[in-house]
């Protein structure tokens, strides 16, 4: 195989779960910044790469992927030498699309997103509404996890290398209790066990931590 390139920015959540899942897999992969803050993916050479202007984007030889969903998925079916973290079984399979779609949707577009992308452009009073709406998906999150250890069942899936990448996202803007949702506050440290989650996740998270505390924002109550 030629090496990946994985266009992208650690502080952006679904770079982050793809960085988990090139870990995982051990996969060699170039890295290629893209720096959202001074406008890097709205330049000509990286919009003929990905028109869309969003990271990540992932080359592999003539293929472009410009969804994390579909990079994850598609280099554990490509790569993986098992198909544990996305599995051929119908029934397993349909559950972490399950989980990677509920990410995509509730998760990450309707939740974070709708949070961070105002502030990132000079919109820093954030609707307590907004805020009300993590706790509600912290509420399902924790509901999601009560007959299992992962959100896919008994094993460690793609869907929770996304899920994570976005729900410790949400903690500048609505601390998680671990009395409250205790099986969300278990199901992180396992994941913080991987030998490689710190690097490809906790060190993204911190300096996106730190660039919403220099930007500063306030709830609306």
């Amino acid at each position: 195989m030629g090496k990946l390139e994985l266009y992208a920015i650690d502080v952006s959540a679904p770079c982050r779960a793809v960085l988990l899942t090139l870990k995982a897999l051990n996969l060699p992969y170039e890295y290629k910044l893209v720096n959202l803050m001074t406008g890097e993916n709205r330049t000509p050479e990286y919009l003929a790469i990905n028109p869309h202007g969003t990271v990540p984007t992932l080359v592999d030889d003539r293929v472009v992927l410009t969804d994390s969903h579909a990079i994850i998925t598609y280099v554990v079916d490509k790569y993986g030498t098992d198909d544990s973290l996305y599995p051929k079984d119908l029934v397993l399979r349909a559950k972490v699309n399950q989980a990677l779609f509920y990410e995509a949707t509730v998760v990450f577009d309707r939740t974070l997103l709708s949070i961070s992308k105002p502030i990132f452009t000079n919109n820093t009073v954030v609707p307590v509404a907004k805020i009300d709406a993590v706790y509600k998906v912290y509420e399902q999150l924790e509901s999601f996890l009560q007959a299992h250890p992962y959100f896919a069942g008994e094993q460690l899936t793609v869907a929770d290398f996304s899920l994570v990448a976005t729900v410790t996202a949400l903690f500048p803007f609505a601390e998680l209790d671990a009395g409250k949702y205790p099986k969300i506050h278990e199901w992180i440290r396992r994941l913080e066990q991987l030998p490689y989650y710190a690097e490809a996740n906790a060190a993204g998270v911190k300096q996106y931590y730190d660039v919403l505390k220099a930007i500063g924002f306030k709830v609306l109550k």
